[in-house]
């Protein structure tokens, strides 16, 4: 897959997919959907796919994912991604899964991704926690997920990617750090009622703010736990308009990414240079 431009060796534009799904605890068949998704996303041109947060597993319990957490580099749910990515030559963005932590009791919230070879080309640990409660709905993912603690930014041929995870989109500092990009990839498992609140206005707010295209990628339903997710799976350009959306259910949101309309604009109106601090 080439995604440069050969007379100017700028970046070409490329085809972004959401996957969006309604996990269920079992691992296996998360994978199946997530393989005939990913192969829906690619029939319809994806070049980039990305998964929502979670995808291999909403346990029944939080402590689910703690059977199914695999070391670093190591482990079906990673093989899978890989071989994914492999077998449709296509950059994929793994969601987050569970990996192993430096404390025995809990887990790290990571998000991997994987270029057309196969091969892994970064890894972002979630850093901020979501804690919230409210009537009889509480989340604490302090008790069972260790924190990360470093930013992500990585190149492609098709421009610079950040990577962030779900709550994090509530931290704008957390952006700024990544720098200028041109792609920010955001998957997620947002509550409905924190959702129906503030999922797009925080996205829209995330675009226009770094003046670059937004894909947040999204669990969509009711789980077998009992969660409701809030979905809306959705691609937003720099000047925070949404290109694609999915309301609830598993499908795919697809859209392009233009080079161009980027640099208009920031050219238009060049925030980023103005910035003091």
């Amino acid at each position: 897959m080439n995604l440069q431009n050969s007379e100017t060796g700028q970046p070409k534009n490329v085809r972004l997919a959401a996957v969006q799904m309604v996990s269920t605890p079992r691992v296996e068949e998360n994978l199946q959907t997530a393989g005939l998704l990913i192969a829906e996303a690619v029939a319809q041109g994806a070049d980039v796919v990305a998964l929502p947060e979670y995808f291999p597993i909403m346990g029944l319990r939080d402590g689910d994912k703690f059977a199914l957490r695999e070391a670093d580099g190591h482990g079906p749910i990673q093989d899978f991604l890989a071989q994914t990515a492999r077998q449709h030559g296509i950059w994929l963005v793994g969601g987050s899964l569970p990996l192993t932590a430096s404390v025995p009791d809990k887990v790290l919230n990571s998000s991997l991704v994987y270029n057309p070879q196969g091969e892994r080309a970064a890894r972002y640990d979630k850093i901020h926690l979501f804690g919230f409660q409210k009537g009889g709905e509480r989340y604490n993912e302090g008790a069972t997920i260790e924190a990360g603690r470093q930013p992500v930014a990585f190149a492609t041929p098709f421009g610079r990617v950040g990577l962030s995870i779900c709550y994090d989109m509530r931290f704008p500092e957390l952006y700024r750090r990544l720098g200028v990009v041109d792609l920010l990839v955001i998957p997620a498992a947002f509550t409905e009622t924190t959702g129906r609140a503030h999922w797009e206005i925080l996205l829209r707010a995330r675009a226009i703010e770094n003046q670059c295209y937004v894909l947040a990628i999204a669990q969509g339903g009711r789980h077998e736990n009992g969660r409701e997710t809030h979905g809306n799976s959705m691609l937003i350009d720099p000047w925070g308009e949404i290109l694609a959306r999915r309301n609830k259910g598993a499908g795919v949101v697809i859209g392009d990414l233009d080079h161009a309309w980027i640099a208009e604009v920031r050219a238009s109106l060049p925030a980023l240079g103005h910035r003091v601090m």
